[in-house]
């Protein structure tokens, strides 16, 4: 097994790659929302938005909006401990708890929106 196949196969590579694409999935949807949340303020048919927000797919998406946003949030709190802590062996531990606490999040989310 080559060097690079066998650091791809580690935790913290993982962790790098869920961090990057949690943060391109958030630029790419962020600004959508924001047009559409706009689009409702400014336009008279806002009365429907309510209707199309209880909508259970829009809930759920939200749910992952929620997820992804946890995720990114963690990804970037283990880069700062990378970058200021020393390397322990307890960082595979940290990376683990910060993606059970980014699910927590989301599912507290989703247990709350339906």
């Amino acid at each position: 097994m080559s060097a690079g196949t066998r650091l791809r196969r580690h935790a913290s590579y993982r962790a790098f790659i869920v961090h990057r694409l949690s943060g391109l999935l958030l630029g790419v949807f962020l600004p959508i929302h924001l047009w559409v949340l706009a689009s409702v303020v400014a336009s008279t048919a806002g009365g429907h938005a309510p209707d199309w927000a209880s909508n259970p797919w829009v809930r759920f998406g939200e749910g992952g909006l929620a997820l992804l946003l946890s995720m990114h949030l963690a990804g970037g709190l283990r880069l700062l401990a990378i970058e200021f802590l020393p390397w322990r062996d307890w960082q595979k531990t940290a990376i683990s708890v910060a993606v059970g606490a980014s699910v927590l999040v989301a599912l507290s989310y989703l247990l709350r929106a339906f």
